[in-house]
């Protein structure tokens, strides 16, 4: 049996923000000692998967080959590159064509999301295993939680009871109101749609074809005009393959979820009971409830002085950690980052997510850019910014450079404060040392490459009437920007 772990890495994770951003999204934020992201490719890895495909937006290419190179056994990976969203039938669309393609239709394919929490893989694995052998027998399998309160959150799967074991799926219903959800609880019939599936290349694709045509259609196109690119292999010799796709063709598929397109239709759906523990993360509540509760239900990932605090969750982004004092609260979620704060009672965690609307409809930056923001080359922070200047803090890893480039709108003061740099400014290149500094004027080309061993830490002060990040032109980039 030939398995393919089908990765699916997308969504904001607003519900989380001020941590997850447009930037830096929630399958990328640790959780249980690794990023969601890594837990999801390892637990497709442990039920024997020859490949992961991971379907993922072009612009986390980069993190997602760091985050598979850092893993502790990197598996053969192929990255569909997403030139933007749609949704989740034509991703597994595509996984399938290509699965199909590659290892044919007998191919049997567990579709993992990014973003959930099952810390028991020893189970999770017996249940996949069990949801492989139905799929080879022509099912289309998905895994059901069982509810334990009327969440409104969550997708519903209707079954004759809720059981151990596998059983004939009755219909799929949407997100509940929360009447219609306790309603759901009370009848004893209904699971949560945990939206991790199981089916075979060649099944998936007849039920596109018959549900869905024109799903599968668009999807083909998309695949016909791709380009594929082996680039390279990590240390252990695991293959590294990229598919980029074009993004008008791309961008005429249906926007659409696998549930509407086929599974609420099909007459062929089985049901797997998670006989394992499992959590979305989607919500901070949920969050903390990853966490172990002191004797007064609180929560803390950071340094707090709790003085009459009950039932309360406390993180600060270890970027700039600080003392946190709570004095006479409860049931309260607090989440400090550097440039945004966070406070909201438990029970309205869910309205997060209008924090972030009202925050876009303002422009503001705290949506998309992260406190510390990731590059193919390392990081940079802002640590402090006024009208007139911005300043902040750059890591470069070693052998990495920035790209050459210049500013029409600022000048830039670097001063190196670990490492060894090599400063190109203009045609001159000069070694630069810790203590060291440079000058570089409005217009003149630029670039900062770490020739030393260690990580690079460069502090820029940049001034000028205008200091956003696009006001960079890159006239040469190893990493393909320019």
């Amino acid at each position: 049996m030939t398995i393919v772990s089908v990765v699916l890495s997308g969504g904001a994770g607003t519900r989380l923000w001020p941590v997850s951003r447009q930037a830096l999204p929630k399958p990328f934020l640790q959780l249980g000692g690794s990023p969601l992201l890594a837990q999801a490719i390892e637990r497709g890895q442990a039920c024997g998967s020859v490949k992961t495909l991971l379907v993922t937006n072009q612009d986390y290419l980069f993190l997602s080959k760091e985050l598979v190179r850092n893993l502790t056994t990197p598996p053969t990976t192929q990255y569909l590159l997403e030139p933007k969203g749609r949704n989740t039938a034509p991703a597994i669309a595509l996984a399938a064509l290509s699965c199909q393609q590659e290892h044919g239709p007998d191919t049997v394919m567990m579709v993992l999301p990014a973003d959930h929490l099952i810390p028991d893989t020893e189970s999770f694995v017996a249940c996949a295993l069990d949801a492989a052998r139905y799929a080879r027998q022509g099912q289309l399998v998905v895994f059901g939680i069982t509810p334990t309160a009327p969440e409104t959150g969550f997708g519903y799967v209707e079954v004759n009871a809720i059981s151990r074991d596998a059983q004939k799926v009755l219909r799929f219903v949407e997100k509940p109101d929360a009447t219609t959800a306790a309603q759901y609880l009370a009848t004893g019939r209904y699971y949560w749609n945990s939206g991790m599936f199981c089916f075979t290349a060649g099944t998936i694709l007849d039920a596109f074809q018959k549900y869905a045509p024109q799903v599968l259609e668009s999807a083909q196109a998309v695949m016909d005009q791709a380009q594929h690119k082996n680039e390279g292999s990590e240390s252990d010799g695991a293959d590294i393959k990229v598919s980029r796709f074009d993004a008008h063709t791309f961008g005429m598929q249906p926007d659409i979820s696998i549930d509407y397109a086929v599974m609420e239709r099909a007459d062929n759906v089985m049901l797997i009971p998670a006989r394992f523990s499992w959590s979305d993360v989607g919500t901070w509540p949920a969050v903390a409830t990853a966490h172990v509760a002191d004797p007064s239900g609180n929560t803390f990932e950071a340094d707090v002085v709790a003085v009459n605090t009950t039932n309360t969750h406390v993180q600060v982004d270890s970027f700039t950690p600080k003392l946190v004092a709570t004095v006479g609260v409860n049931n309260l979620i607090i989440v400090d980052t550097p440039d945004a704060l966070l406070i909201a009672d438990r029970s309205c965690a869910q309205d997060v997510k209008k924090v972030v609307d009202v925050l876009k409809e303002r422009g503001h930056e705290s949506t998309s850019m992260p406190a510390v923001v990731h590059r193919p080359w390392g990081t940079y922070a802002t640590l402090k910014e006024e009208n007139g200047y911005k300043v902040k803090r750059i890591t470069v890893k070693p052998g990495q450079a920035l790209s050459l480039q210049y500013h029409h709108q600022r000048s830039e003061h670097w001063v190196v404060v670990q490492g060894v740099a090599l400063v190109q400014i203009g045609e001159n290149k000069h070694e630069t040392l810790p203590g060291q500094y440079h000058y570089i004027e409005v217009a003149q080309t630029h670039r900062l490459t770490n020739i030393g061993k260690d990580e690079l830490i460069l502090i820029e002060v940049q001034c000028g009437s205008y200091l956003g990040e696009d006001d960079i032109v890159r006239l040469a980039d190893v990493y393909g920007r320019s």
